[in-house]
């Protein structure tokens, strides 16, 4: 039975599996890849992959992927910008060339996300549960300052937003037509399975003292899949009725967490307008907000607290309401799925990689991420003290959506759901007007881990 890591990632953690994980399953598809690549070559020698197919020829990808490359290799500037990424990128990337790349995506959308056993330097099996694959496959490749320019335009961005729905519908499809195996085909209790005894584990890993079953609602709890009948249907799993209880749920006072989610950053006197590009990744609420949609909230926000923490994929992917109060309005903008601010790689104070690395910049450019990402925006008005307070779902890599709930005038409790997250990865912001005091509960510190409806923090009563 393969083994866990022996260190449990924090930062990273969900998001980047360990070396031995990450570059066994990256050279996993790399090989098959370069095969599909080759055979492809044997049988049509004379028709380059990125030349326009002739009438009646197959096509060398599958089709969602074959729109995205017929996308990139029809725009020069994009088809550019590709091959410089893999000029720049580290040495540690695997994946030599775009075509490379497009094959290696055949072979990832064509099945849902399972886990994965490597073998470390002493020939021992190590698995580790793969949430988010697509990302493993840009994290190197996106810490580039051609990724940077290229990965931020508008049609990348509609080219891989396509791939990415087909890709999710298929996910969430209980009915999954070929060449697709069906899509819960990983929840499973095999070894490479979700429910085998190590990807359990792992889910299992901020439940406290009770069971994958115990905590979450699960159709068949005694099946093999749980009674899940889609990969989406499991990623937007709901807890059991009083797990995650709104302690005071009446106390104007109380702040609570919104997400189940992992502690990132929280800064106070935050501009409507400030440089959000430089490395300290500065929050600009005009931007956050979505320009003039946002505005008229934004310079009620300005001056504030903004509290961000993210969303491991193997957590729990719907938001809850952090106050009692009534919608204002609610939005979703339109933006980028695996741009970075690319970096010098891990600072000397990184808890889980090596100073330098360059993995996981997407991780350390979440600031940045509420900016530029695809997002949900919810205004809601509370009782006085708190007020005015903003929420932002940020999609990181594949989230195909961020599906609202919630409506506008809509009033909403504590502990209310206000939108989910269709696979992937995600982060989260709260923000607070200027003025609202909050002495912050003593688990909120960078890097802890918090559950949904856990009680963040304290305001204090305004003086007459």
């Amino acid at each position: 039975m393969p083994s866990s890591p022996k260190t449990k990632l924090t930062r990273y953690g969900g998001w980047l599996p360990s070396r031995v994980v990450h570059e066994g399953f990256i050279k996993h598809h790399a090989g098959h890849a370069a095969e599909s690549h080759r055979k492809y070559k044997a049988r049509r020698p004379n028709i380059p992959l990125n030349a326009p197919l002739p009438p009646g020829e197959e096509a060398p990808h599958v089709d969602s992927v074959q729109e995205f490359a017929n996308a990139i290799n029809g725009d020069p500037v994009m088809r550019g910008l590709f091959d410089k990424i893999f000029l720049q990128v580290s040495p540690l990337n695997q994946v030599p060339d775009f075509d490379t790349l497009l094959f290696l995506l055949d072979g990832i959308v064509l099945q849902p996300p399972s886990y994965f056993i490597a073998t470390d330097p002493n020939g021992e099996p190590i698995g580790e549960p793969i949430g988010v694959p697509i990302y493993l496959v840009f994290d190197l490749l996106s810490n580039t300052s051609a990724a940077y320019d290229l990965f931020r335009m508008d049609k990348f961005n509609v080219a891989l937003k396509k791939l990415l729905d087909s890709w999710g519908a298929y996910l969430a499809d209980p009915n999954a037509p070929a060449p697709f195996p069906p899509s819960n085909s990983t929840l499973n209790t095999t070894e490479l399975g979700w429910f085998g005894d190590a990807a359990l584990r792992s889910l299992e890993t901020y439940l406290g003292d009770l069971t994958f079953e115990q905590t979450y609602l699960c159709p068949n709890p005694t099946a093999d899949n749980r009674g899940f009948v889609s990969w989406d249907a499991f990623f937007t799993r709901e807890f059991q009725p009083g797990v995650r209880p709104v302690r005071d749920p009446d106390n104007p006072y109380l702040i609570h967490s919104a997400c189940e989610s992992t502690v990132y950053r929280i800064s106070e006197n935050v501009k409507l307008h400030d440089q959000f590009w430089l490395k300290g990744q500065a929050y600009s609420l005009y931007d956050m907000l979505d320009d003039e949609k946002g505005l008229g909230y934004a310079e009620q926000l300005a001056g504030g607290t903004v509290y961000q923490a993210f969303l491991s994929p193997l957590d729990y992917h719907r938001w809850h309401s952090p106050v009692k109060g009534t919608i204002l309005d609610a939005y979703v903008v339109p933006g980028t799925y695996y741009a970075v601010l690319p970096d010098e790689g891990a600072g000397p104070d990184d808890p889980d990689l090596k100073e330098g690395d360059p993995h996981g910049a997407l991780i350390r450019s979440q600031g940045w991420l509420t900016v530029s990402s695809a997002r949900a925006v919810i205004f809601i008005q509370a009782e006085e003290p708190i007020g005015l307070v903003g929420f932002i779902g940020v999609g990181m890599a594949e989230v195909s959506t961020c599906e609202l709930s919630v409506k506008k005038d809509q009033p909403v409790n504590i502990g209310d759901e206000l939108g989910m997250f269709h696979f992937g990865g995600s982060s989260h912001t709260l923000i607070f007007r200027p003025g609202v005091e909050i002495t912050w509960s003593d688990e909120v510190a960078v890097d802890n881990h918090l559950w949904v409806n856990s009680i963040l923090g304290y305001v204090q009563p305004k003086k007459e």
